[in-house]
């Protein structure tokens, strides 16, 4: 089979940029109006994306503020959100966020084996260590944990989660009613996990989906977050801004995957990218320089502060002059580096630099015609930069009807991307394999020993 792109849409109702709820064709209540979401994932569907993706936090906005500009002051729960959409959108994926931080593993295993369930195979988990001093103090603690601990802790919670979705069998449920027995207590196990952060017995109280479990997705690109995103991430959300930091991320992870044992083919590396598309040059860059003036000075600010990792005061900072340097964080510290790189590189003042990030907080924004945003996703696609991409349309719906009605077509017409869904499941769309339990997969290693 020809290899695609694969594309997920990440669809907050508020929009991607930090002033999206302004612009006049957005609804300025979308962040919190279900038949708003239900709208985007059905034109998410229209447009053949393999999954709605939804980002999620642990305190009020993005980077724990309470900038009177920002649309993410308040939003739906993920997974609650997703278990709503799911029965009303065939076809479609979705990709809920979780924090192996605050939540524990056989919650998280519990609610995202019960979407699978809901959506006929069709939810993925977004693993997060969730990074703000705001969210610690919303779970008992003065100031979040280290950076090294979340992630010992984040490997052992997926673990923990994989255990316990191998639980059932896949043939474990007899449901004979003549016999009365239900399940084959043989094939039913429990997780029995000791570890440095968790002790689960199991077994869980939710059986398998139709797609084995739930696709893992992970975005860490910190050492860290590598390390984790090659030994258990099925799909790779990742923010760069030019092909040669895409690839040296590709290959870096496809690497240390085959190092681990797994196949690289099997760990799609999706990364961000923020399009304004337009019939013209001009008509795209009109829209970006539209969605730009309606940016408060407070919240580019915040959002500034946010991403790099919370360190940074900017409350007294000459929007005309350069970035401050910013102290070290135990936050999102790839994300930190990111933000002085793009500073730095293009010479930024602070204006300009939360002007440039406003729209995607560091992933790739590309402004032009459905043409030329299809030479780039192209090049990414067949140079080693990407199995396909994460959109974030800048403002709702109508960023998100550009790429469908454009860009979608241009992709097809250059048989990079499908015509039709692949498969009933999220799996057999994104073209990965079924995951056996470990119980057969020991069963058929012994066989083979024999």
């Amino acid at each position: 089979m020809t290899r695609k792109i694969r594309l997920g849409a990440f669809l907050p109702g508020g929009g991607q940029h930090v002033a999206a709820w302004r612009h006049p064709d957005s609804p300025a209540d979308g962040a919190t109006s279900f038949a708003f979401h239900l709208q985007l994932a059905q034109e998410a569907r229209r447009g053949l994306f393999d999954a709605y993706f939804l980002a999620d936090g642990l305190a009020i906005s993005f980077g724990g503020g309470t900038e009177g500009g920002n649309a993410k002051v308040a939003g739906f729960e993920p997974v609650t959100l997703f278990a709503a959409l799911a029965p009303l959108v065939p076809d479609l994926g979705f990709i809920a966020t979780a924090s192996t931080t605050y939540e524990e593993p056989y919650n998280t295993a519990r609610k995202f084996a019960s979407l699978d369930l809901i959506s006929g195979g069709r939810a993925g988990w977004n693993v997060v260590t969730t990074a703000t001093e705001a969210a610690a103090r919303n779970f008992n603690l003065d100031q979040q944990h280290p950076h090294a601990w979340r992630y010992r802790r984040a490997a052992e919670h997926v673990d923990v989660v994989k255990k316990l979705w191998d639980s059932f069998e896949d043939d474990a449920f007899l449901r004979d009613k003549d016999s009365g027995r239900f399940f084959d207590e043989t094939k039913v196990h429990g997780a029995m996990h000791r570890g440095e952060h968790f002790k689960v017995a199991g077994p869980l109280n939710v059986s398998r989906s139709p797609q084995g479990h739930p696709v893992i997705v992970q975005a860490g690109q910190s050492d860290d977050g590598r390390g984790l995103a090659a030994a258990t991430a099925e799909v790779i959300f990742t923010a760069h801004q030019a092909l040669d930091t895409a690839q040296e991320f590709y290959r870096d992870i496809k690497a240390r995957a085959a190092g681990l044992g797994r196949d690289p083919a099997h760990v799609l590396v999706m990364p961000g990218v923020s399009p304004f598309v337009g019939r013209t040059e001009a008509e795209a860059r009109e829209k970006y320089d539209r969605l730009t003036s309606l940016i408060l000075p407070e919240d580019g600010l915040a959002l500034l502060t946010a991403l790099s990792g919370g360190t940074l005061d900017l409350s007294e900072a000459d929007l005309d002059g350069p970035l401050p340097p910013a102290p070290p964080t135990e936050g999102m510290k790839s994300r930190q580096a990111l933000i002085r790189r793009i500073a730095d590189e293009n010479g930024y003042t602070v204006r300009q630099l939360y002007q440039h990030i406003a729209s995607a907080r560091g992933h790739f924004t590309v402004i032009g015609t459905a043409e030329t945003i299809a030479d780039t996703l192209e090049e990414w696609f067949q140079n080693d930069g990407a199995d396909g991409f994460n959109i974030l349309p800048p403002w709702l719906p109508t960023g998100l009807t550009d790429f469908v009605d454009l860009v979608i077509p241009e992709l097809q017409r250059r048989g990079l991307f499908r015509t039709a869904y692949e498969g009933r499941t999220l799996r057999e769309n994104l073209g990965l394999p079924y995951p056996e339990t470990r119980w057969a997969l020991a069963r058929r290693a012994a066989l083979a020993a024999e």
